[in-house]
């Protein structure tokens, strides 16, 4: 473990030193692995750099590593791609914000050259791939993305980049789970942190996610200290770390919204039952139990790994479960979906009654929404 630590410290050095990206770049990332929300978050992003009145009108872009993509290298997502080919969260991201370039790629400082620079991923631009720092595999990759059509980027949003210590993004966000304050959780295999705590302190801004709604002050500062912030300021939403330096910690919540059906054949009707049946492969499905528990009766769940590929044996599960339970909804989550797509044999009762929980990311108060959206708009 104690090897473990200086490993994770040697990176956090390495990325402190790091260059950034030739273009204004927003890093949505956290220390912990899984299940801090994300993705809600870069929508969230994206959503308010759509809306600014300095961005409004760029070319954005999204640039994730598309976790557990069958794809290599670097990938443009269409609205159209497979979630094995693209990931089921960068296809999600997608099919929203049609007009945000979404792409994938491992390598987050070449994935943002190419951003960048689109002209290079024509085939004769690939002479100078050793000069880049290009892996002869990243090259073919990139030389057979099918479209190059793509607007250089005036912004980027790094999904999940906070671990990769070759790039420093513009404006480092690291999201904490309010159910899960990181100091007092341990780091993999004993518990669920995948970076040190302390990465905290190189954010620009925390934001801790899934909170109550409508905290209060008082709420604010108590889980302030758990991160161990002194003299939180709830209407500032200052405070001050361990290290002495001024640290901005903005609260976030989860609003559910309406269900929405899978497939074209998904009979609306079956969204007024008052029963489900809940299928998920994400890292945690309790706060989806909690809300759906409010409005459904749960009758049966069934849980599988995050980013489950769902086989031919799962699809036949959820069908037997349809039969059991003929008069409840099937609900799964909007990354569900997205793999779900992808099976080519979805047995057509399961398609006639699937819907996805839809859900967005919101701010506890409109001073901390405007901390945000002012933080996007001095991006430079």
């Amino acid at each position: 473990m104690l090897i473990h630590r200086l490993i994770l410290k040697s990176r956090a050095r390495r990325w402190r030193k790091a260059a950034g990206a030739e273009v204004p770049t927003v890093c949505v990332g956290n220390v912990t692995a899984g299940g801090t929300g994300k993705t809600p978050f870069t929508e969230l992003t994206l959503r308010l750099l759509q809306d600014s009145p300095r961005w409004g009108m760029s070319n954005l872009a999204m640039l994730s590593r598309g976790y557990k993509r069958r794809s290599r290298g670097f990938q443009q997502i269409m609205r159209d791609s497979s979630a094995a080919f693209a990931g089921d969260e960068p296809l999600q991201i997608k099919k929203k914000f049609p007009a945000v370039t979404v792409a994938v790629d491992k390598n987050r400082v070449e994935g943002c050259d190419f951003l960048t620079h689109p002209e290079k991923l024509s085939a004769g631009s690939f002479k100078d791939g050793k000069a880049m720092g290009m892996k002869r595999a990243s090259v073919r990759s990139a030389r057979g993305c099918k479209d190059k059509d793509i607007p250089a980027a005036n912004v980027i949003v790094l999904d999940d980049a906070l671990q990769f210590r070759h790039l420093h993004a513009t404006l480092n966000i690291v999201l904490v789970d309010y159910n899960r304050p990181v100091f007092q959780d341990s780091l993999l295999p004993f518990g669920r942190l995948r970076d040190l705590p302390s990465r905290l302190w190189d954010a620009d801004m925390i934001v801790v996610t899934k909170c109550p709604r409508d905290m209060d002050g008082w709420e604010k500062t108590t889980f302030a200290s758990k991160l161990r912030i002194k003299d939180f300021k709830p209407a500032e939403c200052t405070g001050t770390g361990p290290d002495g330096k001024s640290v901005t910690l903005l609260f976030s919540y989860t609003d559910y919204l309406p269900l929405e059906p899978v497939f074209p054949e998904t009979d609306p009707r079956y969204s007024y039952s008052k029963s489900v049946v809940l299928f998920t492969g994400i890292a945690d499905d309790s706060p989806v139990k909690a809300r759906l528990s409010d409005d459904y009766k749960i009758v049966h769940s069934i849980s599988f790994p995050d980013h489950h590929r769902f086989t031919k044996g799962d699809l036949s599960m959820l069908a037997a479960a349809v039969r059991r339970f003929p008069i409840s909804t099937l609900v799964t989550t909007e990354k569900d979906a997205q793999r779900l797509l992808d099976c080519p044999s979805v047995p057509a009762e399961v398609k006639e009654r699937v819907f996805m929980l839809p859900v967005e990311t919101a701010f506890e108060s409109e001073r901390e929404l405007e901390i945000y959206r002012t933080a996007l708009d001095k991006l430079a």
